[in-house]
């Protein structure tokens, strides 16, 4: 067998090893799916009140160190733009705006992750530039000054 022959079996072969999602995701996949078929029985006239519960009620479950930064997010998210509608997406905390995500928390828990994250969809009006970011990475606790750029951040996305 030629050297480019071995070369392209052994690349073959790790093209078949891929195992595809990981155990998080496929469960953040099948909660989203609960979520749609909750939301869908609802209707749209209880979509906010019973979002708030649902949200409130998925980071009571949190571990404390994700739940802490949870509550603040939501409390400065609930303060800065009250028009957004909290929701459940994926499993976690989100707010929408005309029934599309702007932000959300991702726990660090329910990822393995370092850090917990506060990110943004496309419908944020965010765009400055050329480049942004739209991903933010939560340490263990918020300042003041977090907390106001959090809500200015939300205050622009909502636009």
């Amino acid at each position: 067998m030629t050297e480019a022959q071995q070369s392209a079996k052994a690349t073959a072969t790790k093209a078949k090893s891929f195992e595809g999602f990981s155990d998080e995701e496929r469960s953040a996949m099948k909660e989203h799916a609960q979520e749609l078929k909750t939301a869908a029985r609802r209707g749209p006239k209880s979509a906010k009140s019973d979002g708030e519960a649902d949200v409130l009620a998925k980071i009571a479950e949190m571990q404390e160190s994700d739940r802490a930064l949870a509550e603040r997010v939501h409390a400065v998210i609930k303060a800065s733009a009250p028009s957004l509608t909290p929701k459940l997406w994926y499993g976690m905390p989100a707010y929408a705006k005309d029934g599309k995500v702007v932000c959300f928390f991702q726990s660090a828990e329910k990822f393995k992750a370092r850090y917990a994250t506060f990110g943004f969809n496309d419908s944020a009006n965010l765009d400055e530039g050329t480049m942004w970011p739209t991903n933010f990475a939560l340490t263990k606790e918020l300042t003041t000054t977090d907390e106001a750029r959090i809500a200015t951040l939300v205050q622009q996305a909502v636009g």
